[in-house]
């Protein structure tokens, strides 16, 4: 179950919060966030080149579109990032979300459609819920009533969408199609295998085998499309919040973590945690999408 694998520590930021890694085929790199810092990161494996810009407020996670631009899902909202002028322009509000919540993570579908989640920033109310950002119109898609949101995740194909609610530590699955979602059924309680720890941040590779990151589990577990554990890889950071394929051939994992809840004995224990990390996978990934703006 557990697949002893050589994990390789790209960038050491100390994140608070590192998290929304996904890899831009275009530009071969790789975009992640450090929610709490407002820190957008790039990350290039070819040549270590790495640098980050401020957002104007907590930023969630950051999707490349057409165009060349990224689509990003602040706290206030949706924004386009330019990299070249490194400027952030306000897109969108997001209908009826409460001030006290803020954008969490998201992924794209075959149609160029966003799916993304909001949830409370203090992590105590069941606020949050998921919605789709189809070329302009934001709309409820989606579980709601959930504290913490991760996902979605949408397989290769597009017709199975993830939804994981990460306090209640279960991930769902629905199906999907060009013409929206269908209801959700339960996949896996994670608790079941992983009791002390949360599943964050999915992602689905090429076989539709899911990857959950685990908070408070040191690792990542790959399940079956049927919800059961695959495997395990052990991540030398605690609180272990993202992963992403990419590279040459799609078969490299990348890792976020996070710092913002650690002790100084906990750093003393994982003295890598808040980097970026990396290993390579048993399975590829694929292209994720870009978002259609328009």
């Amino acid at each position: 179950m557990e697949i002893e694998l050589p994990v390789r520590q790209l960038l050491d930021t100390k994140a608070l919060l590192g998290e929304g890694a996904v890899w831009d085929h275009a530009r071969k790199i790789v975009w992640f966030v450090d929610i709490k810092r407002r820190h957008l990161w790039h990350y290039d494996p070819d040549t270590g080149s790495n640098a980050h810009v401020e957002a104007p407020d907590q930023i969630g996670w950051a999707l490349p579109a057409n165009g060349g631009a990224l689509l990003c899902g602040l706290k206030d909202g949706l924004h386009v990032f330019d990299p070249r002028t490194r400027d952030f322009d306000k897109l969108a509000d997001i209908p009826g979300e409460s001030p006290a919540n803020r954008l969490n993570d998201a992924c794209t579908d075959p149609w160029g459609r966003v799916w993304f989640g909001t949830m409370h920033d203090e992590e105590e109310l069941s606020s949050g819920r998921f919605y789709v950002f189809d070329r302009g119109e934001i709309r409820p898609a989606g579980p709601s009533g959930i504290t913490i949101t991760n996902g979605p995740a949408v397989n290769r194909d597009g017709s199975l969408i993830y939804f994981t609610d990460t306090l209640g530590r279960t991930i769902y699955v629905a199906d999907l199609t060009a013409d929206g979602v269908g209801e959700p059924r339960l996949l896996v309680d994670t608790s079941r295998d992983f009791p002390g720890a949360y599943p964050d941040g999915p992602v689905v590779d090429a076989e539709g085998y899911i990857w959950t990151a685990l908070y408070l589990g040191g690792r990542v577990a790959r399940y079956s499309p049927e919800g059961t554990l695959a495997a395990t890889v052990a991540i030398p950071a605690r609180d272990v919040t993202k992963l992403a394929f990419g590279g040459t051939d799609l078969s490299t994992a990348f890792v976020t973590s996070a710092t913002k809840n650690m002790e100084p004995d906990d750093m003393t224990r994982f003295p890598q945690a808040g980097s970026l990390f990396a290993f390579d996978a048993p399975a590829p990934g694929f292209v994720q999408p870009l978002v259609e703006l328009a």
